[in-house]
């Protein structure tokens, strides 16, 4: 039951109509990332967006750096999530991405609570459209440095603090191996707070086979085993001028038995 998505950004170079047709060449249902306006157009074409791109205003904030651990970005983020979950709701789309921000100094408790409480209006604006708000894990040791949510038990206490269905984490599993590895289990023990999966290879975050760190067939087996219904989006960086050279194996590697 698991479902196959594709990240908009890493084939950017690709014009979305054709980038449709391979996908459901492949078996591939969704893309990842996408803004409002290039919504109906994929819908049209017979896909899904899978999740929502982010929607920050003109002063950055919405971004991956400036997110909802920072009380004084709550009221534009509370503007920009008042209109984009309605709209998302609107356009069929149920999941909306949405990012803890840097630390800018701030200790990780302190960081929870600023995103409880800036959050808290937002999941319950998310619920009654039936909508889930997902905060994605990612690395602050290569590619975003000093972002918060940067390990999966700081997402999943986060979780618990919300307490909410309609508040969940996409769980990038090429972040979550350059911070802290151990993916099977970490995926078995918190598998009830993720709503969404990336992948790419480690190192590099290109295609992923068996001169990479992660195995993962086994990985999208143990994600199945948990009864996991969603997407596993690749979001791995082509690294050939045919982007589309790795993504039928990609699909094959997760795509469990």
């Amino acid at each position: 039951m698991i479902h196959h998505s594709v990240s908009r950004w890493c084939f950017a170079s690709t014009p979305i109509d054709q980038l449709c047709h391979r996908c459901q060449q492949l078996g591939i249902s969704g893309i990842d990332l996408l803004t409002l306006e290039e919504i109906p157009e994929v819908q049209q074409l017979g896909l899904a967006c899978s999740i929502t791109a982010a929607h920050p205003d003109q002063d950055g904030i919405g971004t991956i750096e400036k997110g909802f651990n920072q009380p004084a970005y709550h009221p534009a983020l509370r503007r920009i999530y008042q209109q984009l979950i309605p709209a998302a709701a609107e356009l069929g789309v149920k999941q909306v991405i949405c990012f803890s921000g840097n630390r800018d100094g701030l200790g990780d408790e302190e960081g929870l609570a600023n995103c409880a409480k800036g959050l808290a209006p937002m999941v319950e604006l998310a619920a009654q459209h039936q909508v889930t708000l997902v905060m994605e894990l990612l690395n602050s040791k290569v590619d975003h440095p000093d972002y918060q949510c940067d390990r999966t038990s700081w997402g999943a206490s986060l979780c618990e603090r919300l307490n909410s269905p309609s508040f969940k984490l996409l769980y990038d599993i090429y972040h979550m191996q350059i911070m802290e590895g151990d993916i099977i289990r970490t995926i078995r023990e918190n598998h009830q707070h993720i709503a969404h999966y990336h992948t790419a290879g480690v190192p590099g975050r290109h295609e992923f086979d068996a001169t990479q760190e992660l195995n993962y067939p086994a990985i999208t087996r143990a994600i199945a085993d948990t009864g996991f219904h969603g997407f596993i989006g690749q979001e791995y960086v082509p690294s050939t001028d045919d982007p589309f050279t790795f993504l039928a194996k990609a699909i094959q590697y997760c795509s469990p038995e």
